[in-house]
């Protein structure tokens, strides 16, 4: 600001306020001759620019391309500068590169009906289009000033990605700014088993300008968007919603028809239709306890795993299946030459928060031919002569020095550089099981007596390495950590067979774009995934 006053020619400057006395001191003493010195021979002379002579569509620009959180201090220069920066073309460009807004305030016929359909329409589809006008903003007399200062500004601290604290089952919620809204977007995984589906997700709050006013939505339930509350919590990386009007969430059959939709919704089934009394029991279960919250949640930062040039594959967020649990949401990330999948969603025995399988890069397993894959006793051995060896390399950390050693000038399988399985020739072909290049992979098929959700899994994998799984008795008693195996089938895809529950689960990368959800640095995620496992612990 004083740089912009001594342009400007006003303000606390001091030589501003010399050039305003000498000025005044002329005028009253007419008689005073102004003692000019003439510029030297070759130069011509200084030409004074102030930042107040030039064309207000210039200052328009320059001041567009500011931070919008310096504008208010500009604003304090001088009347022309407050003026100027009521300009609404200044705001609206300063929403658009700063938080993404592309939408026309003035175009309500483009806005408001993809607004409607959007965010109300997907909530009650009975709700006649006659009512739509009640609950939209009017937006004929908003400003872009007022949706920097009063909305993205001042809510710019919940943008991001964030883990609620629902206990063991965790979430994974996104708040973005969606056209002129902030709305916090819950991501679900597909309907079981379909694990290569698309996510799927549902509203539950909305943040919009009623009259110059940050209004808070509701949007749980199945009666339309009604009163809540945002707060920000004292910790760092922490706030929580409120709804003020849960009557909204009741639906008239009572409990049994909130869990007959809730189960359509969820399962994508009704109760008729599972067998299972176990996972009848896990079912009723979750719903019992989701449902007692009532979109009064606690919700904490998360962030994506970052990439480096020599990761296996792109870190990410997957959806895996886990059995009688339904499908689940983790975040597989590398740390050096190891990969480990943490789980953003859980259950009763393995929470959110909690690593659910830890992958050693530096150990490749060798899957027998495809004769011998279905030999579940075959795998075992090969697997459990790994854990044996990690085993022992623990008790005597001197021995696994040693090897290293002597195999300095060998590659290490492992993201870089892996061993690709053995070409055997037979008759002038490859044999089964041997791959001809990168790109081939190798014959998979999953051992007779392993049980698996999904049985449309890829036939071939690229490899395999050999990984300790995470299990756990109800309420995340005795957690054990047991061998098993991890299968890169591509890019995309990968799975992970525990031995000890003779259980196989297929994941597959979460492909929908995720907003503000880049980590500051490798240092913060490591913390974030540290603080994760002891919110459930």
């Amino acid at each position: 600001m004083a740089m912009c006053a001594r342009l400007c020619g006003v303000g606390q400057s001091r030589s501003c306020r010399r050039r305003q006395q000498q000025q005044q001191q002329r005028d009253a003493d007419p008689e005073v001759e102004e003692h000019i010195v003439p510029p030297e021979a070759g130069t011509e002379p200084p030409t004074l620019h102030r930042l107040l002579d030039l064309p207000p569509e210039l200052l328009v620009e320059i001041f567009a391309s500011l931070p919008g959180t310096e504008l208010p201090s500009l604003s304090l220069v001088c009347k022309k500068f407050r003026q100027i920066l009521n300009t609404d073309t200044i705001w609206r460009r300063r929403c658009g590169e700063e938080y993404g807004v592309c939408d026309n305030l003035r175009k309500l016929e483009s806005v408001g009906a993809s607004c409607q359909d959007l965010y109300i329409k997907r909530v009650d589809p009975r709700v006649r289009s006659g009512r739509f006008v009640k609950v939209l903003p009017d937006y004929n007399h908003t400003e872009y000033q007022d949706i920097y200062t009063c909305l993205l500004h001042r809510y710019r601290h919940i943008l991001g990605l964030w883990q609620p604290d629902i206990g063991p089952y965790g979430g994974l919620l996104n708040v973005v700014v969606d056209g002129l809204f902030i709305i916090g977007w819950m991501y679900l995984p597909p309907h079981d088993p379909h694990v290569d589906d698309q996510m799927r997700c549902k509203p539950l709050f909305r943040i919009h300008l009623m009259e110059k006013l940050a209004t808070v939505k509701c949007m749980y339930g199945h009666k339309g968007p009604h009163n809540g509350h945002i707060q920000q919590i004292v910790k760092k990386d922490e706030f929580s919603t409120k709804c003020i009007q849960t009557d909204f969430h009741r639906m008239p059959g009572g409990r049994q028809e909130e869990f007959r939709t809730w189960l359509g919704e969820e399962w994508g089934r009704t109760l008729e239709d599972i067998f299972h009394e176990h996972m009848q029991e896990l079912i009723l279960m979750k719903f019992i306890y989701t449902s007692q919250y009532d979109n009064c949640l606690t919700y904490r930062r998360i962030y994506l795993p970052l990439c480096a040039p020599d990761d296996l594959i792109k870190p990410g967020l997957f959806k895996g299946t886990y059995g009688s649990h339904g499908l689940e949401i983790i975040m597989l990330s590398f740390h050096g030459m190891r990969a480990k999948a943490t789980k953003l969603t859980g259950d009763p025995n393995v929470p959110a928060g909690q690593l659910t399988f830890d992958v050693d890069l530096t150990r490749s397993v060798q899957l027998p031919d495809i004769e011998n894959q279905h030999n579940f006793d075959e795998l075992s051995r090969i697997v459990l002569e790994i854990h044996e060896q990690v085993q022992r390399d623990q008790q005597h950390p001197e021995r696994r020095e040693e090897r290293a050693e002597q195999g300095a000038g060998e590659p290490q399988p492992g993201p870089s550089h892996h061993r690709e399985p053995e070409r055997r020739v037979e008759n002038g072909q490859p044999a089964a099981g041997s791959a001809t290049g990168s790109e081939a992979g190798q014959p998979f098929v999953l051992p007779i007596g392993v049980m698996a959700r999904n049985e449309s899994y890829p036939r071939t994998c690229r490899m395999c390495f050999y990984g300790i799984g995470q299990i756990a008795g109800h309420g995340f008693t005795s957690p054990e950590q047991t061998p098993g195996v991890f299968i890169l089938f591509n890019d995309d895809c990968f799975g992970f067979i525990w031995l000890e529950l003779k259980s196989f689960s297929l994941y597959s990368r979460i492909k929908e774009t995720l907003q503000n959800a880049e980590a500051p640095s490798r240092e913060a995620f490591e913390e974030m995934l540290k603080n994760m496992q002891s919110w459930t612990t």
